[in-house]
């Protein structure tokens, strides 16, 4: 097929669109600034990079996040699947060694012909849809000032909130006399003697609970000033913006000890904070929930406060950064195609992937970039795009985002909140996430069937 199609970010989404590209005969052009031009918390060149977690959620069946993976894996994520390779133990989730899942994405992209990976950073969408049959703005939260003045020139607006990371800490600088390993709600010990568990946890007693928090919220910050809720998107809070919220705030949040048992009290403690192996060594651990807008000094002095942290060393501190997204239910439609055309280029349609398009999270970034390809692969064939429909999970967070009627939109996960309703409504928590699941599933089938059907998949 004589095409080339421009893709401009190799983030989670951009990756994504591009192999899935490649996978339907369509030659792409993939443009990345890094390392030529890094980011405040990028650390590599590769393609994928995680900065902030490297957890991709939970793998349940019956939850949202697990929902979302089945939609993935059905529809044959490239990205996913070097995820799924380089997992690390997260309990009911899926983690990832993020150097290895980086470098696996990276080496796929580089070993398929019909990408050609170009190191450079684009700093206007027109020139770089000049020559091509289509563009994919890919370029994430962290959209480089040149990127964002250019893509503001042609939606004439777009938003931003702030983000954080939690910090890294290498295992044998903690103290094992005092963190236990369990997962929540899940034996400590089997009776073989063994810890058991995916997690470490540091456990507080009240008072070094009252004195830890008492620190945090006295601690200087990065950007010292007091943030409205609407500038931060609400699953990434910074630890002392919990804590500000109230005394207890934290106990109720990342610092929550239910499901746990201390065996040096038998006891739950007053709360605990989970750290999760960042690799599959369990050579470091981030700290779960633990995003933080502190100071790196700060951040040595009252994270090490924390129970069995007391010198602990830091492989990275956290850090928070500005985010940028679109403003979606005015500018993108269901496919993610921008309802706008660039000036001169008006053959060009630009389609918007990852959370550039104000859809937040890991696996919906990647979701997003398959879900543009395979518009974008439709489109350039000629044939009817396939609507997605809005019992799967994602469908429903494409309507969310996309629908004119949304007002004051801010990053959504997938969530059970903005699914349709069931047709009979079911009172049990259990019951009714097992049915979202059931009812995705059938939908989900009938859409691949369809993608088959038009030739924009292949047959099992």
């Amino acid at each position: 097929m004589d095409t080339n199609v421009a893709i401009i970010g190799a983030g989670l989404a951009g990756s994504e669109a591009a192999l899935q590209l490649a996978k339907r005969g369509i030659a792409c052009t993939l443009y990345e600034m890094r390392p030529e031009r890094q980011t405040d918390v990028h650390k590599t060149g590769n393609c994928a990079e995680l900065v902030c977690s490297n957890s991709l959620k939970s793998m349940k069946p019956e939850s949202a996040a697990g929902m979302l993976k089945a939609e993935l894996r059905a529809l044959e994520s490239v990205v996913f699947d070097a995820a799924r390779a380089h997992a690390v133990p997260a309990g009911g989730a899926l983690a990832v060694d993020r150097d290895a899942f980086s470098a696996d994405v990276t080496a796929r992209i580089e070993a398929e012909p019909l990408i050609r990976l170009e190191r450079r950073e684009v700093t206007d969408i027109a020139d770089a849809a000049d020559g091509a049959s289509a563009l994919v703005l890919a370029t994430g939260p962290l959209t480089s000032d040149a990127m964002s003045a250019s893509l503001a020139k042609l939606t004439g607006d777009y938003l931003a909130f702030f983000d954080a990371a939690a910090p890294i800490v290498m295992a044998d600088s903690l103290d094992g006399s005092i963190l236990f390993r369990q997962s929540r709600y899940e034996d400590a010990d089997d009776g073989s003697g063994e810890a058991k568990g995916d997690y470490l946890n540091a456990p507080f007693t009240k008072d070094e609970y009252d004195r830890f928090i008492e620190e945090l919220l006295a601690a200087d910050r990065v950007i010292s000033r007091d943030f409205e809720s609407k500038e931060l998107f609400q699953a990434c809070q910074p630890i002392e913006e919990i804590a500000r919220a109230g005394h207890d705030a934290p106990r109720f949040g990342p610092l929550k000890p239910v499901g746990l048992t201390d065996p040096r009290t038998g006891r739950r403690p007053w709360a605990a904070l989970q750290l999760r192996a960042e690799d599959a060594h369990g050579s470091c651990y981030n700290l779960v929930g633990f995003q933080t807008n502190l100071k790196f000094g700060e951040q040595k002095r009252v994270f090490s406060m924390i129970p069995g942290l007391e010198n602990a060393e830091f492989a990275r501190y956290g850090v928070m950064h500005r985010n940028t997204f679109i403003d979606a239910p005015r500018l993108l439609d269901a496919n993610l195609m921008l309802r706008k055309r660039i000036a001169g280029r008006e053959d060009v349609p630009v389609f918007v992937a990852g959370q550039l398009g104000g859809t937040e999270g890991y696996c919906e970034a990647i979701r997003s970039g398959l879900h543009v390809a395979i518009s974008v692969s439709a489109m350039l064939r000629g044939t009817d795009i396939v609507p997605l429909p809005v019992q799967t999970v994602f469908g429903a967070l494409l309507a969310h985002a996309t629908d004119p009627a949304t007002k004051d939109y801010q990053p959504m996960h997938v969530n059970f909140g903005i699914m349709e309703p069931l047709e009979k409504p079911v009172r049990n928590k259990r019951d009714r996430y097992a049915a979202y699941a059931e009812r995705g599933a059938r939908a989900l089938a009938g859409y691949r069937e369809a993608l088959v059907d038009a030739g924009l998949m292949e047959e099992d």
